[in-house]
């Protein structure tokens, strides 16, 4: 089973990099942008076949690996 989710900083942290990038699609033409987050995205193939389970094993992942915690929140987004 697939498993995506995504890992952001969390809103009052500050983004640079998503700020360069604001700043750079609006140096491009591309107007009526307020702000612009960046985040990672994983893509997790695990044996399990149970749903449930599977998302479990993955949030164990975020919380112990895949995310800080202290300045980024996870979502699981999807499940194939």
């Amino acid at each position: 089973m697939k498993i995506s989710v995504i890992i952001t900083l969390k809103k009052d942290v500050l983004d640079p990099q998503g700020k360069v990038i604001h700043q750079t699609l609006d140096g491009m033409g591309f107007e009526g942008i307020n702000e612009v987050r960046q985040g990672k995205y994983f893509e997790i193939d695990t044996n399990e076949s149970d749903k449930t389970k599977a998302e479990e094993k993955v949030e164990e992942m975020c919380k112990k690996l895949l995310a800080n915690l202290v300045i980024e929140d996870f979502k699981i987004i999807g499940s194939q």
